[in-house]
Parts: C-alpha cells; sequence; structure tokens
C-alpha cells in the first residue's frame, strides 16, 4: 500500500489543473509552499492557479509575480474568481480548517474533485481526502520541500528561494524554538540550490512600508503587562488601522515584539480587523504555556508556543475574557 505522500504525488501528477491556497492573511510559509508547489506542479506538466483568500502581502509578492504563477486574489467579491468547476484537484498548504478558509467551502459547493492538505499544524478539520500533516515540522514548507524531493523534480533556483521564503520565514529567521536539525539542513540544501538568502531577509525584513511602523507605536501603547510580568497584551482596534493607514498585512510578527521582555510568558495580541466582524487574538508562548490548548477552549488552535482564536463581541469584552482566563491559567507566581 502506497504511503499518503506517494498518493499524494500520484494524485498531482494525475491532475489537469490544481487550485492551491492557503490560509487568510498568508504569511511567508503559507506564499512560499504556494509558489514552491506551483512551480513544481509546472515542472510535471500540470497547470495550477493560486487563490489566495485576502490581501497578499507586498513583501512576499515576488514569490508570485516573479516566477510568473497565476493568482487569484479575494477581495470582497468571489465574482472574479474562475468557478470550481475549472479545477480537478484542490491543494490546502498551511492550513487544515476551514475557519482559516473563509468562503472557500460556500465556493466549492458540490464540487467533487479531490482535496488534499499539507500542513503542519495540529489543530485539523476533515476537508481532504489525503492530508499529509507533520506537526514537528518547523514550517509547512519542510513538508512540502520533502514531497518535492520524493517527487525527483529539479531543485531549480527559483522553487530553492521559495522553500527557503517558507522555512525562514515561519521560524524567525532560524530563532524560534521550531528550529530543529532538519531545518538547517534543508536551509543548506536550499541554498546551493541558489536560494539568495540576503535577497529574501531584505524582502522579510527591509521591505516594510512606513505605515506598519505607525500601527507598531499605536500596538505598544497599548502594552500591559500583567500577571507581574508574564503576560504581555496588546491590542489594535479599527480606529488605530484607519489613522496610521495600514491593514492586516502589517501587524504580521508584531505579537513577537513583548517576548523580548525576560519576564514574559505568554505574549497576547487582541485585533479588530477593519474588514472582519470577530477579532482575533493571537497567542506566543516560550515554552512554559501551551497556548493551542488554551485556544481550543475557545474554538481556537495551533501550535503549542504559537496559537489564535476568534471571538465575536467588542474589542473591550473578548480581551478582558480571554485576558482573565489566561490570567487564571498562568496563576500565582510559584
Amino acid at each position: 500500500m502506497l504511503d499518503v505522500q506517494q498518493q499524494i504525488i500520484q494524485s498531482l501528477a494525475a491532475a489537469s489543473r490544481v487550485l492551491i491556497t492557503s490560509h487568510v492573511r498568508p504569511d511567508g510559509d503559507a506564499i512560499g509552499c504556494c509558489a514552491a508547489m506551483a512551480m513544481a506542479l509546472r515542472a510535471r506538466g500540470v497547470a495550477s492557479e493560486t487563490l489566495l483568500l485576502s490581501a497578499l502581502p507586498e513583501k512576499y509578492a515576488f514569490a508570485l509575480t516573479e516566477n510568473g504563477l497565476v493568482h487569484h486574489i479575494v477581495t470582497g467579491s468571489w465574482s472574479h474568481i474562475p468557478p470550481a468547476a475549472r479545477f480537478d484537484t484542490l491543494l490546502v498548504l498551511d492550513t487544515g480548517t476551514w475557519s482559516q478558509l473563509p468562503g472557500l467551502r460556500q465556493y466549492l459547493g458540490d464540487w467533487g474533485g479531490r482535496r488534499i492538505v499539507i500542513d503542519h499544524h495540529l489543530t485539523q478539520d476533515q476537508l481532504a481526502d489525503l492530508s499529509l500533516i507533520d506537526s514537528s515540522a518547523a514550517a509547512a514548507g519542510e513538508i512540502v520541500a520533502d514531497l518535492i524531493e520524493r517527487w525527483e523534480i529539479p531543485l531549480e533556483p527559483a522553487i530553492a528561494e521559495a522553500l527557503y521564503l517558507a522555512v525562514a520565514s515561519d521560524t524567525g529567521w532560524f530563532a524560534f524554538g521550531n528550529t530543529r536539525p532538519a531545518t538547517l539542513h534543508l536551509a543548506a540544501r536550499l541554498l546551493q540550490a541558489g536560494a539568495d538568502a540576503a535577497r529574501l531577509y531584505r524582502a522579510i525584513y527591509q521591505s516594510e512600508r512606513a505605515s506598519r511602523l505607525v500601527l507598531m507605536k499605536h500596538a505598544l501603547e497599548s502594552l500591559q503587562m500583567l500577571a507581574e510580568g508574564r503576560l504581555a497584551v496588546m491590542s489594535l482596534g479599527t480606529w488605530d488601522f484607519r489613522t496610521a493607514g495600514a491593514d492586516m498585512t502589517d501587524t504580521e510578527n508584531l505579537i513577537n515584539v513583548p517576548l523580548q521582555v525576560g519576564t514574559v510568558l505568554v505574549s497576547m495580541f487582541v485585533v479588530e480587523p477593519p474588514e472582519s466582524s470577530s477579532i482575533r487574538v493571537s497567542l506566543r508562548s516560550k515554552g512554559t504555556v501551551d497556548v493551542a490548548r488554551f485556544a481550543q477552549r475557545f474554538g481556537g488552535g495551533g501550535h503549542a508556543q504559537a496559537a489564535g482564536l476568534k471571538l465575536e463581541g467588542t474589542l473591550a469584552s473578548v480581551r478582558d475574557a480571554v485576558v482573565q482566563a489566561m490570567l487564571e491559567e498562568l496563576g500565582p507566581r510559584g
């Protein structure tokens, strides 16, 4: 019997046209994986198109645009998106939950094509015929790289660079605790294959919009240190986005800033997105607190050290409820 990885390879090889997608508010791992798989499919003569469920962050756009990859962006309306019937296979990368794929279930309707998920998150819904999940992987890019290698697709520089983007961005340039020896071995192979690490660093960390700095200022002004400095909480409302001229893409990684403080065990970022009625709560941990388990109490999920959830209510009410629950989780200082 074939293993799941080989089943996915055979399914993709037999496809006529693949729709590739990832979670809303795509990060470097999501975009890098989408680009790498689109180029891998092209190398095998399989047509594909990428569907982005929200805005494409400018700093990651090159991975799609420079490589001539067809992509569509949902901007409130789905009227300009090709019908699902155009595709016979759906490939979902870097998520396996419907909550991270808003509108996709309705878009698919009774579509009967093959559904494939490749992901590294613990929280999963039953949305695929074939699922390749490795929660020990530092990034979905690691799993995609293994698949491409198993498929014996040449690691061209453009594919190597897309994979490096995925892995480097999801590990904080190999500084986060999810970095493992296999991650660094893969990074070395990608550099040998032609990935330009300096160019990617500039794209990820030195190409921000000025609006992001203004938004960061607003976030830091909201900072509260609670539980004797063990919990850091920041929040942003729609007013903050409007006055900064920013959008949700400008919030990426802001949650990690309070983790620079030695006493902080958990960083919480509560955001009222301009385009949504739900309040988003992001959580990061240095390892003492399993924030994925905590987020599941509110219907969310993720990794032990990086998780999130969404709740209905006002910014203040959601913040108060989740902060109170986290304070109880942390308990008194031991």
